[in-house]
């Protein structure tokens, strides 16, 4: 049974998102609500087709009756009913008539005297009589002998036992053609669904039998017009995804190139240092092995900053950052090294600064700059962090004294690993590309110039939180 269960509701949900089924089920519930007022304007059309069918009949008896009254030599008024004018209400549904023929001074001639005549003379109308709905239509009719103003008041009355048989076959009759209507649009529906989705079909066919490694695009003839900008998305989404994977790629083989060397580097200073017998080298061994683990530490914790700043590597945080607050830490930290180099670091910073991402990468983002600097600007020399709100925008210059980057360069090393040819400073070639990786997650842009001092300024510009 739980089996049982377990299928039916998987099944429930297959079907309820399915585009086939939603499809299907909205154009049936638009056929069906038409439907519905067209049988609700069947029903009020069959009632007053029936209505007028048996007022017509009402008023051809009414008139026989009339046509039959007379009047005889001492002025008394008789009638004989014709047969014609009952029998014509003899549909086989066993309805009852009812007559009644008044003078115009009130006397009964024939007739059920408590039958009332309807408001409206000539006009059929539905009363109660002896607790039985019927149908009513009275009828004047000039009285011959008797003078100008005499008249007789015919009122005939039928149940309506005919009268709704004959509303309920026209009903029925338009429910069969509604009905033959629904199904045929349905089986009409599901297989022009079944034709229309066809391309889909076949898209997803091809989807699913792609290698994963094999990106080209799909023709976007293999569906309809609608759905070509769906082809077309899929087709931009896996040039991105060739693109991310050729940079995977290429980050990848530059890490191994760049931990290969300073891997066996260390790996050689550590067998020098284990060789050496003389107490003086092998110290110095030791503080060279230190400084390249110090500087294999740096290059994996910039590829794992790099990591964690690309799209989609971690979830997004918008916290409300002060730069300026920001800065102040990241010089206070970089303080003591920075004098032991002979660089004099300051910053501008007279009033918060405050933008929303990150706070964590966009300390990270203002390290890689400071260190950037600190790095390729020679003693004695200047670094300087400004940071001031303008506009809509938060504003962050890092200017130092050192040789700068000619302006041909300026666009390639935001990429991955570039170092400029003949730099003395040691560095992994990630600083800037972690920036601008950074700087793109937060909105912002990033620019490279030339400070006043004729080294480089890095200008990046943030919007200002709200």
């Amino acid at each position: 049974m739980t089996a049982l269960m377990l299928a039916l509701r998987q099944t429930l949900y297959r079907l309820r998102h399915s585009l086939r089924v939603q499809l299907l089920a909205m154009i049936m519930v638009t056929l069906l609500g038409v439907v519905a007022f067209n049988l609700y304007s069947a029903l009020i059309q069959a009632r007053a087709t029936a209505s007028l069918v048996s007022d017509n009949m009402l008023l051809s008896s009414a008139r026989m009756i009339a046509e039959a009254v007379r009047t005889d030599a001492d002025g008394h008024v008789a009638v004989d009913i014709p047969p014609a004018a009952l029998e014509i209400f003899d549909t086989g549904y066993g309805d009852r008539v009812y007559y009644r023929v008044t003078t115009v001074w009130g006397t009964l001639v024939a007739g059920y005297a408590e039958l009332k005549e309807p408001q409206k003379p000539g006009h059929g109308e539905t009363m109660l009589f002896r607790n039985v709905n019927v149908r009513a239509l009275s009828l004047e009719h000039p009285l011959a002998g008797l003078g100008a103003s005499a008249s007789v008041t015919v009122t005939v009355a039928v149940t309506r036992l005919g009268e709704e048989a004959m509303r309920n076959r026209l009903w029925l009759a338009d429910l069969k053609g509604q009905i033959l209507l629904v199904i045929v649009a349905g089986i009409v529906t599901v297989f022009g669904l079944q034709f229309g989705l066809s391309p889909v079909f076949r898209l997803r066919d091809a989807v699913r039998a792609r290698r994963r490694d094999q990106l080209e695009p799909f023709d976007d003839h293999l569906v309809q017009g609608e759905l070509r900008p769906l082809v077309q998305a899929l087709n931009d989404y896996m040039t991105r995804v060739q693109r991310q994977m050729a940079a995977q790629r290429r980050f990848v083989a530059n890490a191994a190139h760049q931990l290969r060397t300073p891997l066996t580097l260390l790996s050689t200073q550590a067998s020098y240092a284990a060789r050496e017998t003389d107490a003086d080298r092998r110290d110095e061994a030791l503080q060279a092995l230190i400084r390249s683990t110090r500087q294999v530490t740096r290059l994996a914790e910039q590829l794992l900053t790099l990591t964690r700043a690309e799209p989609g590597s971690r979830a997004p945080r918008a916290e409300r950052v002060d730069m300026a607050d920001v800065a102040r830490q990241v010089l206070e930290a970089r303080a003591e090294e920075a004098l032991r180099a002979g660089i004099d670091i300051g910053l501008d910073a007279d009033e918060a600064a405050f933008v929303t991402g990150d706070g964590t990468m966009l300390k990270e983002m203002l390290v890689n700059l400071v260190d950037n600097a600190l790095r390729y600007t020679p003693a004695p020399g200047t670094v300087t962090v400004v940071v001031a709100p303008l506009g809509s925008e938060v504003v962050l210059k890092v200017e130092d004294s050192g040789p700068g980057i000619a302006e041909a360069e300026r666009e390639q090393v935001f990429e991955r690993f570039y170092r400029i040819i003949g730099t003395k400073a040691e560095g992994s070639g990630l600083g800037l590309a972690i920036v601008k990786e950074v700087v793109d997650g937060a909105g912002g842009t990033v620019s490279l110039g030339t400070s006043g001092e004729g080294g480089l300024k890095v200008e990046v510009r943030l919007p200002k939180a709200v």
